[in-house]
């Protein structure tokens, strides 16, 4: 069972910036995803960003976060990562971590997704 631990997160002021990071617990070969969610409460989790490990690393982004945020992968360590500039109010949420492995493409529904990280909080202040 692969395990994905989050890091990173917290508080900032709109306009600023964080950096999220994810973890599996082992190495992961092969094709496969990476994803950033966010889920508020009430509301579905939605998507946010996702890599993929061939290639050109394909990624995929919500329209709301292109152009401000930028997701990277550490194939050597099994690690993705979310930078997130000019963040808004409404990007408060809880981020979560996810992997899909064994896939040639990354999916943007949360059900695509085999491996789930805890979550990191991320607030936004105005």
């Amino acid at each position: 069972q692969t395990q994905l631990v989050e890091s990173g997160g917290g508080s900032v002021q709109a306009g600023g910036s964080l950096g999220l990071s994810c973890a599996a617990s082992r190495y992961i070969s092969g094709r496969y995803c990476m994803a950033w969610f966010r889920e508020t409460p009430g509301k579905e989790r939605e998507f946010v960003a996702a890599i993929h490990s061939e290639g050109d690393g394909r990624q995929k982004f919500k329209d709301s976060v292109k152009g401000r945020f930028a997701i990277s992968l550490d194939k050597a360590k099994s690690t993705v990562y979310l930078k997130m500039n000019s963040l808004k109010p409404e990007d408060t949420a809880m981020y979560y971590c996810a992997a899909d492995t064994e896939t040639s493409v990354c999916g943007r529904l949360a059900r695509d997704y085999d491996f789930w990280g805890q979550g990191t909080q991320v607030t936004v202040s105005s």
